[in-house]
């Protein structure tokens, strides 16, 4: 994710931290010293935050471990001001594992809860001043500022897990009911369609709380989240449905420009501006042996003109797909290498391109031919 800077990996993880969760942190300390008029009272609060986000990345070390266990990997987890992302290599189309990996974080949250409560029990308990929802973690001596910390700890585990049970997208209780939906009917994408509803009836129910009971815009806010969280979840699994079973050589491009390392630049932006493509497989000899990207392709023009030759600027390490390969996996090979483009090669031979938007063209194209029943096959 952009602005986002890597703290640590746990568990082989990337853990990130956005840029926007610094400004949070420098936010509450300004609110905390207006409020207090005191500089006692912000480390407190500041310690706080920090414990919650980290009790935030413990409950989506949950999500991704459990996902490990079923050969699902996990890219990284990046803290954001509304919480953590873990951001998986694919979910599961398996209801029960789906179940087990969505139940995960609130799992953690619940033993969070247990074992912070007994810790507390063994401390003497919470302040008597105020429980759970004490107001000043700055008040009293050190023994009860820690005893206070320890009962925010408790609620905010007993909160997150709660707040994650919601039987709404993209929270892990939608997950959980979608699971729980395709495991009685055995249909997927019926059941993601079934629990996006629901999704949306919550949505509309947080929107009218906030707006006009009591008046509360971070519910609306929420309202907002999971209203786009289900719309999101419910193209994703279309799209997932859309391209199931469906392999590269029915979707590449066949009508490709290509390069040789000896050709010069120029002939790159011509191909360019006839609107043929964008990114140019480099052969030699009948076998690809470079990549030219447009991006390399403007930077090395900018640096020394449209005479230079194209074996200076190409991508001699690249990343070729079979035409045998479901395009689902392929996608995910996209992501992860920020590729916009593959050369479909078979022994090296040049057989095709495929790019994001050859992709997002067949889907379209799907779609438009769903509504008639009929289906786009390539002769």
């Amino acid at each position: 994710m952009k602005w986002s800077w890597r703290i640590g990996r746990i568990a082989g993880i990337g853990v990130y931290v956005h840029a926007t969760f610094v400004l949070l942190l420098v936010w509450i300390a300004l609110v905390e010293y207006r409020a207090s008029g005191r500089l006692a009272a912000v480390a407190p609060a500041l310690l706080l935050v920090l414990a919650v986000f980290a009790i935030v990345v413990l409950h989506e070390l949950g999500h991704a471990l459990t996902a490990r266990r079923y050969g699902i990997a996990t890219r990284d987890i990046t803290l954001l001001p509304i919480g953590g992302v873990a951001r998986l290599e694919r979910m599961p189309r398996e209801p029960r594992q789906e179940l087990l990996i969505a139940l995960a974080g609130p799992a953690v949250n619940v033993v969070l809860a247990a074992l912070l409560y007994a810790l507390l029990a063994a401390t003497g308990g919470a302040p008597a001043a105020g429980g759970l929802a004490a107001p000043d973690l700055a008040a009293g001596d050190g023994a009860g500022q820690a005893r206070t910390l320890l009962a925010r700890l408790v609620g905010v585990n007993v909160m997150l897990a709660a707040f994650n049970l919601i039987p709404a997208f993209p929270m892990d209780g939608g997950r959980v009911l979608r699971a729980v939906l395709a495991m009685r009917s055995g249909d997927y994408e019926r059941a993601t369609a079934q629990a996006a509803r629901v999704a949306r009836v919550f949505a509309l129910l947080f929107g009218v709380v906030g707006l006009f009971v009591v008046g509360n815009p971070f519910l609306v806010f929420i309202a907002l989240f999971v209203w786009l969280g289900a719309a999101g979840e419910a193209a994703a699994v279309q799209s997932s449905a859309t391209l199931s079973g469906v392999r590269v050589e029915r979707v590449m491009m066949t009508d490709v420009r290509t390069l040789a390392p000896s050709d010069t630049l120029e002939r790159a932006v011509r191909f360019v501006l006839d609107g043929f493509q964008q990114d140019f497989p480099v052969v030699e000899n009948g076998q690809v042996v470079g990549v030219l990207t447009r991006a390399k392709l403007l930077r090395t023009l900018a640096e020394r003109g449209p005479s230079e030759r194209v074996a200076s600027a190409m991508h001699r390490d690249f990343q070729a797909v079979s035409p045998d390969e479901p395009i689902e996996e392929v996608l995910t090979k996209l992501q992860a290498c920020g590729c916009h483009t593959m050369p479909v090669v078979r022994d090296r031979t040049l057989l095709g391109l495929l790019s994001t938007e050859n992709v997002g063209e067949f889907m379209m194209v799907q779609a438009a031919l769903r509504g008639s029943h009929a289906e786009y096959v390539p002769a």
